[in-house]
């Protein structure tokens, strides 16, 4: 075989390559080696993730906690790996337990769920009913699952993007609507109303009979100590309040798909509770969990942390001629690419991710204008990216 080999090495001088085996192998592939770049941006986009696939891409397009969970956390998931495969989760009942003790209330008034997508799609689906507002740009996940003609839209764009709870209830005040969703910081604007401010639109939505649905996902990242609504005596005294949270990307285990659904009305969070399935969440999930509460004091420390590179990566941003970068109290920033640069969003996505292997969020779709969204790693990685993008705009101003 030596003598008359069938194969032979070819020297690679960083030229792409990627190994291809299986019919998998080849769909990654097909991404990588896509000649239109406006198709291979689309391409990536559709994935909704698995980026773990392609060898040192950046993703600075999904959101999630660059500093938790820490070592000794994962270490310990490790060691029960083959239990936790080998077994069946336990039941919702179970479950519901788990997340009342890590949040502090009864399990009667929350429930987990495989992600947060679940328990949205669950809620706007089968509980939401008749006029709704929605504050756009925001998460898609809650309009998408809506009726467009029982839909009232308040465009934060008139405002810059940055509104308050006054700018809310002013908005919607005479608009006779039953539920309100509240995207608290908002997505993909970073936008925070204070917990005063969330105060004030609970005690509006309760006094005008409208159901209040309180998405508090990146609330953890801002710099507000305490500010969850998630507390026993708020759910008791407004039943109309249901307030959602991504554990998925608070806690930056995006993989185990986690989230919670809290609310002081028990027989829809009942009724929720017969809508998923008996076993929404897998053994992984249920096991961070149980053990959860002993990395507390790791959590609120990786949370310090984001706070200083935030404030890091944000001074950073603006400092880059061709981009205005607003405020956020999120994992992510939203910029708008200024006219001076001569630069789209949609060409600044393709140079960052054939030039440099970042992927990051195209808000042209969301917003109508020249903007877009960038979230916040760990220093390392948010320094390779600052660096793309003054190579970028250096270029072009």
């Amino acid at each position: 075989m030596l003598d008359d080999p069938e194969i032979e090495a070819k020297p690679l001088n960083g030229q792409k390559w990627y190994e291809i085996d299986n019919i998998q192998d080849l769909n990654i592939a097909e991404s990588i080696f896509m000649p239109d770049e406006d198709e291979k941006v689309k391409l990536f986009e559709r994935r909704f993730g698995g980026y773990w696939r392609y060898p040192g891409m950046l993703d600075f397009c999904y959101l999630v906690n660059p500093f938790f969970p820490p070592e000794r956390l994962k270490d310990e998931i490790r060691a029960n790996f083959d239990s936790l495969l080998e077994n069946y989760p336990s039941g919702m009942e179970v479950n519901a337990l788990l997340a009342a003790k890590n949040f502090k209330v009864r399990k009667e008034n929350i429930i987990p769920g495989n992600g947060a997508a679940e328990l949205i799609k669950s809620l706007m689906e089968n509980i939401i009913t008749g006029r709704t507002g929605f504050i756009r740009p925001t998460f898609e996940e809650y309009p998408n699952r809506y009726s467009e003609n029982e839909s009232v839209i308040f465009d934060s764009s008139s405002l810059n993007y940055k509104y308050s709870a006054d700018d809310v209830i002013n908005f919607f005040g005479d608009k006779d609507i039953s539920s309100l969703i509240i995207v608290n910081p908002d997505n993909p604007s970073g936008n925070y109303i204070d917990k005063t401010g969330i105060l004030k639109l609970i005690a509006w939505s309760a006094e005008n009979k409208c159901r209040l649905i309180l998405d508090e996902s990146f609330a953890d990242f801002s710099d507000e100590p305490d500010n969850s609504m998630i507390k026993q005596q708020i759910l008791d005294s407004n039943p109309n309040l249901f307030i959602v949270k991504s554990i998925s990307k608070s806690y930056g285990v995006p993989g185990l798909r986690l989230g919670v659904l809290a609310s002081g009305d028990k027989e829809i969070i009942s009724s929720i509770k017969k809508d998923v399935a008996i076993w929404n969440i897998n053994s992984f999930a249920e096991f961070f969990m149980q053990i959860f509460e002993k990395y507390r004091n790791d959590y609120n420390s990786a949370l310090v942390n984001f706070r200083s590179e935030r404030e890091y990566f944000i001074k950073a941003l603006e400092s880059i001629n061709g981009l205005r970068v607003l405020p956020s109290q999120a994992n992510f920033v939203m910029a708008e690419i200024k006219h001076e640069s001569s630069l789209t969003s949609g060409e600044l996505v393709k140079r960052l991710l054939s030039g440099h292997n970042i992927l990051i969020k195209n808000l042209s779709g969301k917003t109508g204008g020249n903007y877009i969204r960038l979230a916040i790693r760990d220093h390392r990685d948010n320094d390779i990216l600052l660096n793309a993008l003054r190579e970028e705009f250096t270029a072009r101003i």
